[in-house]
């Protein structure tokens, strides 16, 4: 695996792989790698001949008071991770590549990223953006590969892909969990041994939502039993039951449902969701 650390040494590699008619796949990371980045990682091999991942802590979605100095980073373990799975390239770029002079745009993707974890979080979408559109601009890739745990983040990327990069192709991977149904995540790692033994009470209450779904239960009842089910453990920053496809109220068209959650557990907070196929649709 080559890694790269400035944008011109990246891009003379790139543009050897555009001569020899290769394809290339881009998996962003912020680091502290675990099993979900790795799946990300199998999925990109399908997609292109060439597999190029980032590690960039990205300032520009962290608000005040939230945990960009101290995010979990393994770098020498992330670099072997990435090894062993035969990624090809490693870009681990400095602020000041991505951000020249402190450079920063603004986009407006209204309701989308002003509902959800955009309410509690009003300036992270903007940030996450920021450098999803300068990556891409770097690196020009064919396919982008995300995960879907960060289900919100996924949508307003394939927004960002309908304006302005028609040509990349954004392919998810569903939600990898530990063995007792907690999403795996780089943030878990803040997680006392406490905490940690009662984080899987959050899937577990999606999941009997989705079963109350799925037996024909009231959708409203539902978020409020949700609600009061999650209000027992956590600290919640919301529930909410969506159609998949466009985040917004559910109607008789939609034919795929989100559960989609926002919870605080000590300091650690934590995101999860579950989408399904509507019955009888």
């Amino acid at each position: 695996m080559q890694v790269f650390n400035t944008i011109e040494s990246l891009n003379d590699y790139l543009e050897g792989c555009r001569k020899r008619a290769q394809s290339v796949a881009l998996v962003p990371t912020m680091g502290g790698l675990h099993e979900g980045h790795l799946r990300l990682i199998n999925k990109a091999k399908e997609c292109a001949d060439v597999v190029v991942a980032s590690i960039f802590v990205n300032p520009t979605q962290f608000a005040s008071g939230e945990d960009f100095e101290h995010y979990p980073q393994s770098q020498e373990k992330d670099i072997e991770n990435l090894e062993k799975r035969q990624v090809d390239a490693l870009f681990m770029p400095e602020i000041g590549d991505i951000y020249p002079q402190g450079q920063k745009s603004e986009y407006d993707f209204g309701e989308l990223a002003q509902m959800l974890c955009g309410i509690s979080r009003p300036t992270h979408f903007n940030g996450v953006v920021q450098v999803v559109a300068r990556f891409f601009d770097i690196f020009k890739p064919d396919v982008a590969v995300f995960g879907e745990k960060d289900y919100q983040q996924l949508a307003i990327i394939k927004e960002l892909v309908k304006r302005k990069y028609s040509d990349i192709k954004i392919v998810s991977v569903p939600i990898i969990r530990e063995s007792d149904g907690l999403a795996m995540s780089t943030r878990n790692n803040y997680l006392s041994v406490k905490d940690r033994a009662r984080a899987p009470l959050f899937y577990q209450a999606l999941r009997a939502a989705h079963e109350e779904l799925q037996s024909g239960n009231d959708i409203a009842l539902t978020a409020k039993k949700t609600l009061a089910a999650l209000s027992e453990s956590f600290v919640v920053d919301y529930v909410e039951i969506l159609d998949a496809n466009t985040l917004k109220e559910i109607t008789p068209k939609s034919k795929e449902i989100i559960i989609i959650s926002a919870v605080r557990l000590g300091a650690t907070r934590l995101i999860d969701n579950i989408v399904f196929r509507r019955a009888n649709v």
